[in-house]
C-alpha cells in the first residue's frame, strides 16, 4: 500500500510566482484588519463534500475554487448539453473535438480529459446522483447517455480531491438530477434549424401531500449534421420517483438512452482546405444503448446527524462500425490484377475490371485486386486498402455506498464529520475484429469476405494482422473514505480528509487462455491511500481566502493493461496483447486563491494551482507501423492560474473567466513520431522522438477566455451572447514540440491555431404560459480547428489513394506525413418554441 510519502522522499518546492506572494500578503494583512462595512446582503452557496447527499458546508469552508452551476444557467446558455455548456461558462474548461460528433467530445478542465474514447488518458470523475460514471472499460464517459434536461444542479470540484474516488486528478464533475418537489409543472418544447436539426423534449414533476413526488423527462434528437455522413439521432428518458416525511427522503432513479452517433473524426490538412466538411474515411459509427437505476436515501438521525446512500444498477451496450484505412497496403504496390487474379474474377462473375494497360499511376482505387485476392485468399492484407473494425462492449456495474455526516463540536468549536464506505463491481465483455476492404472514391470503405484474424497469408518477412480481441474483464473497489472540517475560530476552517482504495481486476482472454505471452489472462490489485487537507479564512463578509493540498490516483484500465508489454506491442484500438502490470497513476494538487463579493451581485474570484502526476500512463510507439504499447511515464505537470467575476448592472448581466494553463512534461521519454519532422529515421519515414522535460503537452492550450452578456430590454424579451476564445495548442504527435514542415514530406504546422467563437441567443415570453427562443452558434463563421494530430496521409491532394509517392530508402518506403485537425462548427441556427403549464 503507498501511504503519504515517507521520510526519504520529496516534493520539489517551486519557484515562488509573484501572484503567490500577494496572495500571502493577502492571507496576512487580513488576519490583523478589522472587518470594513459593506452594504452587502451576502449570498451563501453550499457544498456537498462527497458525491453522496450529506450535511453542506459553505463554499467559503471549502479549501478549492467550486463552480457552482444550476438548470436556470443551463438553460439560459441554450447549450446543447453539458459539455458544450461546460464549454462556455465553466472556468478552465475547454473541448477537443476529436470525434466530431457534438455528443463525443474530449471535455478538458486544467489540462485533465474526460472522453469517451478508449485509450485516451483520463483524469476527471464524473458523478451522476452520487454514482461515478466513468466506465469500467477505459474509464471513458459516455456524455450523450447524460440528459440535459433532468439536471438540477452540477459542481464542478478541482484538484485531486480524494472524497471523489478513483480517475480523480484534476477534477470531479458531480451532477444532481431534478425532483418532483423543486421542478413540478408540465412542459413541451419543439425545436429546429440547421443541418435538419429537430429535437423534442418533454419534462413534468409533481408532490403531492402524502409525501410522494415525481419527476419525468424525455428527449429525441435528431441532426444530419455539418460534416458529410454525420448524422446523430440520441433518445434519453429519466425519471425519479420518491417519498418524504419530516426525517426520510428515499428516490428511485431511472434512466435509460438509445442512441446513434456518426462523428467522422479528424481531416488531412489539404482535404479541409479543398471542402470543410468533408471527411477522411467513413463510416464512423458509435451505439450506445444503457439501462441506470439508483435508489438514494437519507435519514436525519437527529438536527445533527444525516444517514445517506445508495445502492445502483447500470447496463451499458455500446458498439463502432469503423471504416479506416489498411495501412499495410500502402506499404506495396497497388497496380491492378494479374492474369490469375482476372480469371478468379470472371470465374466468379464479375466483369468490368482492367485486362491491360492498368498501373498504379493511372488506376489510384485497386478494388479489383482486393477482390481478385479475397477470391484466391492470397495476402488481402497487402492487396485491400480499406480495413472495417467493429467493436461491441457489453458492461454492467453496480454498487453500493453509505456514509454518516454529524455537525457538533470539537474541543468546544463547531465541527462537521462524515465518514462512509462503498462497494463497485464490474464486469465487462469486450469483441473486437478487422474485415479487409477496399477505398471507394467518395473513401467509404467496401468489405470483402476476408478478415484481419490472422490466418490469411501474409508478405514475405511480415505477420499477418489479427485484430480479434474477446476478453471478459471483472473489477471489484473497496472503498473507506472520511473528512472532518473544524471551524478553529469564527474566521478560520481546517479540513482534513481520506480514502483509501483497494481494486482488484481479473481478465480472461477467450481466444488465447491460461496465460503466457499472446494471453491476456491477468490478475492485478491496487491499492492505496490518498490524503487532503485544506484551510479556509474569512476575515469579512466581502471575502475569503483558501489553501489546499490533496492527492488522488487512478488504477490503469483493462484496456491499458492489455497493451503494456514492449516485447508484443499493439494497435490501437485494433488489437491488445498479454502484458506486465503498470503502476498507478497518483496527481498531487496545490490549490491557493482569493474569492469575494462586492456587492450582493458582483462576485470575483482569484487563484493558482499546481498538479503533478507521478507515473502517467502514455501510449508509446513501437517500430512497427501504428503499433505501440502503454507505459508509465516518471511525471507530467499542469499549473495555471485563474480568474474570474461576474455582476449585475440593472438589466445587464456581464461574466468573465480567464485561465493560464501551463501543461509539460517534467521527464524525458521517446514515442512515437509518426508524421513527426524530427522522427530518427529520417523523411517520410516511421521512427521515434524525444521529448525532454519541459515540452509543452499536445492539445493543452495555454491561454482560456470567456465572457457572457444577458440583456433583458424588457420583462418578456432578453437576448445574450458568450464568447468563448482559446489560444493554440500542439498536435498530437508533436509532443517534442520540434515538428517543423518542409512542403514535401511534411505538410501542416504540427500545431492547431487560436481561435475565438461567439455565440448569440434571444427567448421573448408571448403569452405566461409560451416561450418562444432562437439560438446562433459561431455567430461570425468562423473556421477553426479544436485539436490536431500527426500522421502520415493515405490521399492525395485529388483524393486518390497515395502509396509509394517516394523511392525506396533502405527497405522502406517514406510516405507523405500531414497535419489532421478537429474542424470547428460552421455557423449554426435554430429556433424553438416551449410550452409550459
Amino acid at each position: 500500500m503507498q501511504g503519504h510519502p515517507s521520510s526519504s522522499s520529496r516534493i520539489s518546492t517551486p519557484r515562488v510566482h509573484p501572484l503567490v506572494l500577494a496572495l500571502a500578503a493577502a492571507f496576512a494583512s487580513g488576519a490583523h484588519a478589522e472587518e470594513a462595512v459593506y452594504s452587502i446582503a451576502p449570498t451563501v452557496t453550499v457544498v456537498g463534500q462527497t458525491p453522496l447527499p450529506g450535511l453542506e458546508q459553505p463554499l467559503s469552508h471549502i479549501a478549492a475554487p467550486v463552480q457552482t452551476s444550476t438548470a436556470r444557467d443551463i438553460e439560459q446558455s441554450m447549450a446543447l448539453d453539458i459539455s458544450a455548456f461546460m464549454n462556455r461558462r465553466l472556468n478552465g474548461v475547454h473541448v477537443n473535438e476529436t470525434q466530431n460528433n457534438p455528443f463525443q467530445p474530449d471535455v478538458n478542465y486544467r489540462g485533465f480529459t474526460a472522453s469517451p474514447l478508449l485509450g485516451t488518458p483520463q483524469g476527471l470523475s464524473v458523478y451522476f446522483d452520487g454514482v461515478r460514471i466513468n466506465q469500467p472499460f477505459g474509464d471513458v464517459v459516455s456524455w450523450d447517455l447524460i440528459p440535459r434536461s433532468a439536471i438540477a444542479s452540477m459542481n464542478m470540484m478541482p484538484g485531486s480531491n480524494p472524497l471523489f474516488g478513483l480517475n480523480t486528478l484534476g477534477g470531479a464533475l458531480a451532477i444532481q438530477t431534478k425532483e418532483g418537489r423543486t421542478h413540478a409543472g408540465t412542459s413541451v418544447q419543439v425545436s429546429g434549424g440547421s443541418y435538419g436539426r429537430r429535437a423534442v423534449e418533454f419534462e413534468h414533476g409533481g408532490f403531492n401531500d402524502q409525501g410522494l413526488e415525481w419527476f419525468i423527462t424525455a428527449n429525441h434528437f435528431h441532426e444530419n449534421g455539418w460534416r458529410t455522413n454525420s448524422p446523430s439521432d440520441l433518445r434519453q428518458v429519466f425519471g425519479k420517483f420518491g417519498w418524504q416525511d419530516a426525517r426520510t427522503d428515499l428516490d428511485l432513479s431511472v434512466a435509460y438512452a438509445d442512441n446513434r452517433m456518426n462523428g467522422n473524426g479528424l481531416q488531412e490538412k489539404r482535404l479541409l482546405e479543398q471542402d470543410y466538411s468533408s471527411i477522411y474515411t467513413q463510416p464512423d459509427i458509435t451505439k450506445n444503448r444503457s439501462l441506470f437505476l439508483n435508489l438514494t436515501g437519507k435519514h436525519s438521525l437527529s438536527d445533527r446527524a444525516l444517514l445517506s446512500g445508495n445502492v445502483y444498477y447500470r447496463k451499458i451496450t455500446g458498439s463502432t462500425y469503423n471504416g479506416d484505412i489498411n495501412e499495410s497496403a500502402l506499404e506495396n504496390s497497388i497496380y491492378q490484377p494479374n492474369s490469375d487474379e482476372r480469371d478468379a474474377l470472371a470465374a466468379a462473375g464479375y466483369s468490368g475490371f482492367p485486362t491491360s494497360g492498368a498501373n498504379a499511376a493511372n488506376t489510384p482505387f485497386p478494388y479489383w485486386r482486393c477482390l481478385a485476392n479475397t477470391l484466391l485468399a492470397d495476402e488481402p492484407n497487402e492487396k485491400c486498402s480499406g480495413l472495417i473494425n467493429r467493436s461491441r462492449t457489453d458492461q454492467e456495474n453496480f454498487g453500493l455506498a453509505g456514509q454518516l455526516s454529524v455537525a457538533g463540536e470539537l474541543a468546544g468549536r463547531k465541527n462537521l464529520f462524515i465518514i462512509g464506505a462503498g462497494y463497485d463491481q464490474s464486469n465487462l465483455h469486450f469483441q473486437q475484429s478487422g474485415q479487409y476492404g477496399y477505398i471507394n472514391p467518395d473513401r467509404s470503405v467496401t468489405p470483402v469476405d476476408a478478415w484481419a484474424d490472422g490466418s490469411q497469408n501474409a508478405g514475405e518477412g511480415e505477420v499477418a494482422l489479427d485484430s480479434r480481441v474477446s476478453l471478459n474483464g471483472r473489477t471489484r473497489t473497496v472503498s473507506v473514505f472520511a473528512t472532518d472540517t473544524l471551524s478553529l475560530n469564527q474566521h478560520w476552517h481546517a479540513t482534513v480528509s481520506g480514502r483509501y482504495n483497494r481494486s482488484t481486476l481479473k481478465n480472461r482472454d477467450n481466444l488465447n487462455p491460461g496465460g503466457g505471452t499472446d494471453s491476456l489472462d491477468g490478475n492485478h490489485s491496487f491499492n492505496r491511500f490518498n490524503p487532503a487537507v485544506g484551510i479556509t479564512f474569512t476575515p469579512s463578509r466581502s471575502w475569503n481566502a483558501y489553501a489546499g493540498y490533496n492527492e488522488g490516483s487512478r488504477t490503469p484500465t483493462a484496456i491499458e493493461l492489455g497493451c503494456a508489454n514492449p516485447e508484443n506491442p499493439c494497435k490501437l484500438p485494433n488489437a491488445m496483447a498479454g502484458d506486465p502490470p503498470l503502476k498507478q497513476v497518483v496527481t498531487k494538487t496545490w490549490d491557493l486563491g482569493l474569492r469575494g463579493q462586492l456587492n450582493a451581485a458582483s462576485r470575483w474570484n482569484l487563484g493558482i494551482f499546481r498538479s503533478t502526476s507521478h507515473d502517467d500512463i502514455l501510449f508509446v510507439a513501437d517500430e512497427q507501423l501504428g503499433y505501440g504499447y502503454f507505459k508509465n511515464f516518471g511525471k507530467t505537470r499542469r499549473q495555471g492560474v485563474e480568474a474570474g467575476a461576474s455582476t449585475a448592472l440593472g438589466a445587464l448581466s456581464l461574466a468573465f473567466n480567464y485561465t493560464w494553463l501551463d501543461a509539460t512534461y517534467r521527464s524525458a521519454e521517446e514515442v512515437g513520431g509518426t508524421g513527426n519532422s524530427t522522427n530518427e529515421e529520417g523523411p517520410g519515414l516511421e521512427g521515434t522522438i524525444d521529448i525532454k522535460k519541459g515540452d509543452r503537452i499536445p492539445l493543452i492550450p495555454r491561454h482560456l477566455f470567456k465572457a457572457s452578456a444577458d440583456y433583458r430590454f424588457t420583462p418578456a424579451f432578453s437576448m445574450g451572447a458568450d464568447l468563448v476564445a482559446v489560444s493554440g495548442s500542439y498536435a498530437r504527435g508533436n509532443e517534442n514540440n520540434q515538428h517543423q514542415p518542409d512542403g514535401t514530406y511534411y505538410l501542416g504546422s504540427g500545431r492547431s491555431g487560436g481561435y475565438a467563437v461567439m455565440n448569440l441567443s434571444a427567448r421573448y415570453t408571448m403569452t405566461r404560459n409560451v416561450q418562444v427562443f432562437g439560438q446562433i452558434n459561431n455567430l461570425f463563421d468562423r473556421e477553426y480547428a479544436s485539436g490536431a494530430q500527426l500522421g502520415s496521409t493515405a490521399f492525395s491532394a485529388s483524393g486518390g489513394v497515395l502509396a509509394r509517392p517516394f523511392g525506396q530508402v533502405n527497405g522502406d518506403y517514406p510516405q507523405v506525413g500531414s497535419t489532421f485537425y478537429a474542424p470547428g462548427a460552421p455557423r449554426t441556427l435554430w429556433v424553438g418554441v416551449r410550452y409550459s403549464l
